[in-house]
């Protein structure tokens, strides 16, 4: 038998190590990874089912996360698709709708809008991220959108409107990232990839061009299917080297395009109801959120925007989301406990802004879907409202507007409701 002594002695050390056992792992914030893909079709991957064009390494996240394939972004153009993910806001509300400020009117002057709005290197900073910019900013010096750093310094003059040598990023070197990853330590950290890839110029490396080139296809449309492999190489790169640094259990990996492309089979460019249209090629994109131990990894059938990252990665951070912030958390959406999506809504405004301060003078569609329906509105009184099953018509073929005026008259009263130019 145990002497007491022995058995109150044993007794402590065992309850002493029950505590220590039960003490809470402190854990460390995530780091948060957005990789956007710019001018890409949605079903222009090899984890969406094309046929021909490669994308290995997107593929491996895609089996990694939680993949939304009916995702979408609010406006086709890229840089109020750009403002919307990094403010949560739609273009209405943080008034970024267009490329280019009205003719005789300096681009300085549309900046004070991304100053005006949360964003989320600026909410994430009192919590101790760093956070790096690299590829398409449209909004200036990147610190005009709250990044600690960057690669965009803001002059058009030294190198371009949309990024100037930020945009060396992916095509020319991924070294910034890297740098920028290892020199981080324990610091948590905010990372914006958004290459010029696979934008034009279509100018593929000749040993990718050479797997697209076949008998019967146009050269443009392979130079095009070369870009989008040329931009999944780069996404391995960073991948690998996040994995390389062991981050990847801790890091959260949202993936989309900033809108859509169809590649003209004639010429350069994309064709109709594509870039800047309110048609599935314009808006539709796969969403991609990676996060091991919290999101289950899979396909999803619901409904995904990105006005849903801003909040996303608010939530995950342990940040109370901004009240003018209307998105969902893609994490909670994913595990469907708290949160459903059945309706997206969105808005195409013209290239060239009309007023730097009023977007309903530049507006020309919105647009809404509520399950399988579609509804297009278009501003101009001549134009036809358009009405789509998506599920059975995807590509958008036949317009049910003229068969289904009670549906449409329904669902333009949820559109109205959800905002209207008058």
């Amino acid at each position: 038998m145990v002497p007491m002594k022995m058995r109150s002695l044993a007794l402590a050390i065992l309850t002493v190590l029950a505590g220590c056992q039960a003490a809470p792992t402190p854990t460390r914030a995530p780091n948060i990874v957005m990789i956007i893909a710019d001018d890409q079709a949605w079903g222009d991957f090899g984890f969406m089912g094309h046929p021909d064009i490669l994308t290995p390494h997107l593929d491996q996240l895609a089996a990694r996360s939680a993949l939304f394939e009916r995702g979408y972004v609010p406006s086709s153009l890229c840089r109020p698709s750009l403002a919307t993910m990094i403010t949560g806001l739609y273009p209405h509300q943080h008034l970024i709708t267009g490329n280019d400020p009205p003719r005789g009117v300096q681009r300085d002057r549309m900046l004070k809008h991304i100053a005006a709005v949360p964003t989320l290197p600026r909410l994430l900073a009192p919590r101790g991220y760093r956070s790096l910019q690299t590829g398409k900013w449209w909004e200036g010096n990147c610190q005009c959108g709250g990044f600690t750093e960057g690669m965009t310094h803001g002059e058009p003059k030294r190198g371009g409107r949309h990024g100037d040598i930020g945009l060396q990023i992916g095509r020319k070197t991924m070294q910034p990232i890297f740098d920028f990853v290892a020199d981080c330590g324990d610091n948590p950290f905010l990372l914006w990839y958004a290459p010029l890839l696979p934008h034009t110029p279509h100018n593929p490396p000749e040993r990718l061009l050479a797997r697209y080139r076949t008998p019967g296809r146009s050269i443009h449309v392979a130079r095009y299917f070369a870009m989008c492999e040329w931009f999944d190489e780069t996404c391995g790169q960073l991948l690998n080297d996040l994995d390389k640094r062991g981050l990847r259990d801790n890091t959260i990996v949202l993936f989309a395009s900033d809108n859509g492309w169809i590649q003209r089979t004639d010429r350069r460019g994309y064709a109709p109801r594509s870039k800047r249209s309110p048609n599935e090629g314009g808006v539709r994109t796969p969403i991609m959120i990676s996060w091991p131990g919290h999101v289950t990894p899979g396909k999803r059938e619901q409904l995904a925007s990105t006005i849903d990252f801003a909040p996303t990665v608010l939530r995950a951070c342990g940040i109370a989301s901004e009240q003018s912030m209307p998105g969902l958390d893609l994490v909670a959406l994913a595990a469907s406990k708290d949160a459903e999506r059945r309706t997206v809504f969105g808005e195409i405004f013209a290239h060239d802004v009309a007023d730097v301060d009023d977007p309903s003078r530049s507006l020309l569609f919105r647009w809404f879907i509520s399950d399988r329906w579609k509804l297009i509105v278009p501003t101009a009184s001549k134009a036809k409202t358009q009405l789509y099953d998506v599920l059975r018509d995807p590509t958008e073929q036949r317009n049910l507007a003229a068969e289904q005026p009670e549906r449409v008259a329904e669902l333009r009263e949820a559109l109205d409701r959800w905002w209207s130019p008058n």
